[in-house]
């Protein structure tokens, strides 16, 4: 029978399990709740179930369930971000995984230095190389990361990319295993302002494989709420 407290024991219970076989501590790896087009009310029913992080791919959609739900959840923008949403997004976000050019990071450090805050940011990076997909090429990541750890009222804690969308979650192991190869050559450099701790990568489909590969951001909707009217890039 569904529900979203069966979903919840389910993913929990798959996320330990990838995370034992990998040799890791599931503690180590968040669940984000992706509430895109959700009511706030099986939002609430998400967060009495346990969910404290949640993540939204619009700014105007995430306004709007704000004044509800608060504090209550770590908010994390997973979607696109364009940089006249910057300033909307700030307040509402504490963790923006889409960072993928330069004039984006450009509005994010002068509005966070406008309003005396640290905007922390994941950098996109589009590992498959899709077309249809956000996200810098691999080979420009690093200089791009060196680039915009100068800018003021930044903190760069890690990387995130979107799979392809397949049956077979075993295809897409190497795009988990090169992002946390990339951020890994990243740390090395151990650049002033810029973490590596944080791997946000894994839907629906594909979180077990992605938390064998490091995760320690797993992105699910469909599995907690159940299937959606339509899709939409980075939330399966």
């Amino acid at each position: 029978m569904f529900s979203i407290s069966n979903n919840l024991q389910d993913i929990r219970r798959r996320i330990e399990q990838a995370a034992l076989k990998a040799g890791r501590n599931p503690q180590d790896v968040t669940l984000v709740a992706v509430t895109k087009t959700i009511p706030v009310a099986r939002i609430e029913e998400a967060l009495q179930c346990g969910i404290t992080h949640i993540g939204e791919n619009r700014v105007q959609e995430a306004q709007s369930k704000y004044p509800v739900i608060g504090s209550r959840a770590c908010w994390h923008l997973i979607g696109h971000l364009q940089t006249n949403k910057v300033k909307h997004a700030l307040p509402l976000f504490q963790l923006i995984h889409s960072v993928d050019r330069l004039n984006l990071a450009e509005e994010l450090s002068r509005q966070a230095v406008q309003r005396g805050l640290t905007a922390r940011i994941l950098v996109q990076v589009n590992v498959a190389g899709e077309d249809t997909k956000y996200g810098l090429d691999p080979a420009q990541t690093v200089e791009f990361v060196e680039h915009i750890s100068r800018l003021p009222g930044l903190k760069v804690e890690g990387l995130m990319t979107i799979a392809p969308f397949v049956d077979d979650p075993e295809e897409v192991r190497p795009v988990f295993r090169t992002l946390r190869q990339q951020a890994e050559v990243i740390g090395q450099r151990q650049i002033s302002g810029v973490d590596m701790d944080t791997l946000s990568m894994g839907m629906t489909g594909d979180y077990a494989v992605a938390v064998e590969e490091g995760a320690t951001l797993v992105r699910v909707g469909t599995g907690i709420f159940g299937s959606r009217s339509y899709t939409e890039e980075g939330t399966k």
